[in-house]
Formats: structure tokens, sequence, C-alpha cells
């Protein structure tokens, strides 16, 4: 069904068919009135495609991740995140176009294409590095309109969407120095990207400011890595007493290295993952986590690239300060009762 077939039953001009579809000044009432009936009658549906290349847009946003694809079933992050996202999209009408890469110069490459070809009309970064070349890339006059989502210190002028990990990290050292730890270790995720260097950087700090010794042990966020990185501190000299993870994958693998040495947590070990997702709540104990709400933050993240498209000036968003909820695998440092 075209506009054609209703300009012909209408007994109007085409070109009086599309002001009156489109809500446009150029026709009476009641030949708007006249128009609509007639497009109801005939079951007519705008077609999308048509609508975007007539109004230069393409009704998608991009989403490009370099990684290993089978990560994307491990780490609930990313399905939580998109969950919010694809909540905001979907009023909108508008289509996730998500690609996955092995390498960051592939990640920058599909960034390259897309802007030449005008598949979408905003972009989401994340994963970002400190001097991401994506950020000058999308910097540029002519490329899509883009969200970094992470620190606005790495945003450049790009508008940003950001959770607070410096405060979170500095609050789960307190917690677990609260409960007599001394020796905390973190076990920490891939030291390139720029919020691994925040929280790196507020556990240094926090650990320096209370004259407590830091060890950080960088992992690529995999449950192997994970429990490898676990193995390597709970057996090695100055065993520590408490563990920070940078995800929940990884404090689950570390959970069952503690048990396969035959160490008690939380009576031997002390346990703090990140991001709050349910196999936290279903370890045996129940893991201790910095908690926000990912799909709320994904959501967040998709308003806020929706009014960068529309045009609003960029501007840094604070969405949330992942808090401690404490459950049953932190406890008084072994010794201190």
């Amino acid at each position: 069904m075209t506009i054609s077939d209703i300009s012909a039953r209408a007994g109007v001009s085409i070109g009086a068919v599309s002001f009156a579809l489109n809500g446009r000044p150029g026709v009476s009432d009641e030949t708007r009135t006249r128009v609509l009936e007639v497009a109801d009658q005939m079951g007519w549906v705008p077609s999308m495609a048509a609508r975007a290349l007539a109004e230069a847009r393409s009704d998608t946003v991009g989403l490009v991740l370099a990684r290993d694809p089978s990560m994307l079933g491990v780490e609930s992050f990313y399905m939580q995140f998109l969950a919010g996202l694809e909540s905001e999209l979907s009023q909108r009408g508008y289509g996730l176009l998500l690609q996955v890469v092995p390498t960051k110069a592939d990640q920058l490459a599909t960034i390259e294409k897309w802007s030449r070809n005008g598949a979408v009309d905003g972009l989401l970064v994340v994963d970002v590095e400190v001097d991401d070349p994506r950020i000058e890339r999308l910097s540029r006059p002519g490329a899509p309109r883009a969200l970094v989502v992470g620190d606005p210190s790495v945003a450049g002028r790009l508008a940003s969407v950001w959770t607070d990990d410096d405060t979170s990290m500095r609050q789960a050292v307190a917690h677990l120095v609260e409960l007599g730890h001394r020796r905390i270790v973190r076990i920490s995720g891939d030291p390139a990207l720029a919020h691994t260097r925040i929280r790196d950087d507020a556990y240094r700090d926090a650990m320096q400011a209370l004259g407590l010794e830091s060890q950080v042990v960088g992992t690529d966020y995999t449950p192997a890595a994970g429990a490898a990185a676990t193995r390597q501190v709970l057996t090695g000299p100055d065993r520590p007493t408490a563990l920070v993870y940078d995800n929940d994958v990884m404090a689950v693998a570390g959970l069952a290295v503690a048990a396969e040495l035959g160490l008690r947590v939380p009576d031997d070990l002390s346990i703090i993952a990140w991001d709050d997702s349910v196999l936290c709540e279903h370890t045996f104990p129940r893991l201790t986590v910095l908690s926000h709400d990912v799909i709320a933050f994904g959501a967040h993240a998709g308003r806020r690239l929706f009014e960068v498209i529309d045009g609003a000036v960029p501007a840094a968003h604070l969405d949330s300060t992942p808090q401690v909820v404490q459950r049953e695998s932190t406890g008084r440092a072994p010794g201190t009762d």
C-alpha cells in the first residue's frame, strides 16, 4: 500500500496525501480528515525505510564491542546494560546495531564505516581507554552523535554517563578495614581501561592513607583469569585476608578456589564482588557486592544518547555510586574477634 493508492482512492494529489499523513501544513482540515480516513480504511502503514531516507536518519544507534563473543554470555553486566538500553530504544522505535569485533583496531574501523555510510544516528562508546582514539574520531565534524559510557575525565568534548568508581572503591576498602582487615588485595580488570585505572588508583590511595600495603593483580575479567589470580595470591607469602574483585564472575571463581584450598569464607577470607548480578545472591555464602542497578544504567545511557541525537549540548551525567551491600562473604578478619 502506497500514498499513490491513497491518492487515487481519496481523489486528491499525492502531495496532499503526503502533507496530511505527515501532519504538515498545506491542506485543509477537511482534506486531511478524508485522507486519514481513507488511509485507515485501506490499512496503510508508513515505510520506515522511506521515512528514514527522506529525513536523513536511520532510526538506529550503534554499539561496537571489542571482546571475545563468548564472554557476553558469561559476564552479566552487558546483558543487563543492553536490556536497559533496549527499553529506551523500543519506546522511540529505534533499533540497536551491535557489532562484536576481535580487536580494538576493528572497533575503530567499524566506527569509521558507520560514519561514512550513515548507518547509525548515534553511538555508545564503552570500555574507554585513556587517550582512546574513538573519542578524537567522534569529535570530528560529520561523525555520528556519540555518548561515552565512562568517566568524564576521558570523554573529551563528548557527552558522558558515568558511575563514581573512585568513591565506590574507597567504600569497599573502608568496609573491610572496619572489619579488621589489613591485608586486602584487589583482583583487577584490564589495566588499559580507564575505569580500571580509576579503581586501581582509588584502591592504592585508600590503602596508602591508612598506612597499608596495596597489591593489584590485573586480569582480563574472565573466570579463568580470576581463578588464576586468586590462587596466586592465596598460595603466596603473606596471604591476604580479603579480596576485592572487578566483576562478579571472577569473584565466583575466586570463591571456588578458596574452597579448593580449604579456606572458609568469610572466616578465613572475605570477598567483595563488583556489580550485583543474580550470581552473587546464589553462591554459598552469598557475595558481598558493590551494587548498582545496571539495567537502569543502560536505560539512562539510552535517554542521554537521544538527547545528544536531538542536539543537546554535551554534558557529564552521574548515574550512580555503587554501594557496598553486605552479605555473608565478608566478616571479621581472622584473629580480630
